[in-house]
């Protein structure tokens, strides 16, 4: 498993998942996505892989070094005053 070390995977919805079964809709909500082109970093895990295979037809997958993807996973949003 050590190809797996150090590694994320940048996830991106590229499709609704409107028309779609129940467990498809669960399954991108518990990735972090809320509807097409919205992206998130999840660690490269078994059970992250599992659920993205479930969906694999909606989303984008690109590997990406654990160190790269700290600074995204840091930035937060600024409240408008």
């Amino acid at each position: 498993m050590s190809a797996t070390t150090g590694t994320k995977l940048h996830v991106r919805q590229v499709h609704s998942g409107i028309g779609e079964p129940e467990g498809m809709r669960i399954t991108l909500r518990g990735l972090g996505l809320k509807g097409p082109a919205t992206e998130v970093t999840v660690d490269n895990t078994p059970s992250f892989r599992g659920a993205i295979k479930k969906v694999m037809h909606l989303v984008s997958v690109t590997e990406v070094a654990a160190s790269a993807s700290a600074p995204a996973a840091s930035a937060s949003k600024k409240k408008a005053s």
